[in-house]
């Protein structure tokens, strides 16, 4: 079985074994310099949930490990958006107009095939950008009220996993494109090195969109099924509470069941308390509603485990 990162092991020794971590730390807002550290510490350190950068990390290091069971918390969901919110950000704002400059600094834009790369990569990228932008504006502001408690339901069926196939065939066709068909002159290292960024750009989408799918919307969906079952809860506990606050007698009603437990009618029940015999018999029938008691005995025994009476003034 594959060995995962836990929070005591040093954050250090986890970028050594993996480099493709570090593109992880950075985007949980990690710094360099953590020095010795643990996970654990420097997750504290910098107010992120701890279980969220591990589940993303042992994720990509091992993708068959179920790393989301421990996902479900408002904390671990928050810092998960964040990772996500800012992968778009490095995507759109970073690596994508990085590799567009390589790109025409590599590739001899007098060549009709050349131009036709770069309006193909520019459409890809506009797919892609309009893609993480409709999540942003969509899914993940949604998931935000949720976690806010501005949103009670968010269907998260059909919100994430609509382009990813697409996004990583066109860029798979854009590589093909260079190793098939574009007349490279020589040993255009300059060129090289772009195509060996795509493949690197590939796999951190593949990376991204493979944790969307199978560590945040998992998370979104148990943290939806507990909120649920609490707020089930809630509502079986409010109306416990409905069902004591009705059991509660008025004064009026706890003197009646005095009387009853001392054997009195009604008639004697109206002349003791100078009421009319439809107020008592109207009363009583409150009472065997709110108590679920209706005959004398069971009033009796209410009356006295309630300390409404004395034994001693019960007539036996």
């Amino acid at each position: 079985m594959e060995q995962t990162y836990s929070s005591s092991d040093k954050l250090s020794h986890v970028i050594h074994n993996d480099y493709r971590l570090l593109q992880v730390m950075g985007r949980f807002g990690i710094s360099l310099g953590f020095g010795e550290r643990t996970i654990g510490e420097v997750c504290r350190q910098c107010s992120i949930d701890a279980n969220a950068f591990l589940g993303v990390i042992n994720y990509i290091k091992t993708p068959s490990v179920n790393a989301s069971c421990r996902l479900d918390t408002k904390e671990s969901i928050r810092s998960l958006l964040d990772y996500l919110k800012n992968t778009h950000e490095f995507f759109n704002k970073y690596q994508f107009p990085a590799i567009r400059r390589s790109l025409i600094n590599s590739i001899e834009m007098q060549n009709e095939i050349a131009f036709l790369v770069i309006k193909y990569y520019d459409q890809y990228v506009d797919e892609v950008r309009m893609h993480m932008e409709n999540e942003d504006v969509t899914t993940f502001a949604w998931v935000e009220k949720l976690l806010d408690d501005d949103l009670k339901e968010l269907d998260t069926e059909h919100l994430l996993s609509k382009h990813h196939d697409s996004i990583e065939k066109k860029l798979s066709d854009l590589k093909k494109l260079f190793l098939q068909y574009y007349p490279q002159k020589g040993n255009n290292n300059e060129l090289n090195s772009v195509i060996l960024e795509l493949y690197r750009t590939e796999e951190e989408l593949r990376n991204h969109c493979l944790i969307e799918d199978n560590l945040f919307t998992p998370a979104i969906k148990r943290f939806q099924h507990k909120m649920r079952s609490c707020r089930h809860i809630d509502v079986k506990s409010q109306a416990f509470v409905n069902t004591c606050n009705e059991e509660l007698l008025s004064e009026r009603e706890k003197d009646i069941v005095v009387c009853v437990a001392k054997g009195l009618s009604n008639k004697e029940i109206a002349d003791a308390l100078c009421l009319s015999i439809n107020t008592v018999t109207t009363h009583r029938r409150n009472i065997a509603r709110k108590l679920s008691i209706h005959s004398p005995a069971g009033i009796t025994i209410y009356a006295i485990v309630n300390k409404l009476v004395n034994i001693d003034d019960i007539a036996m």
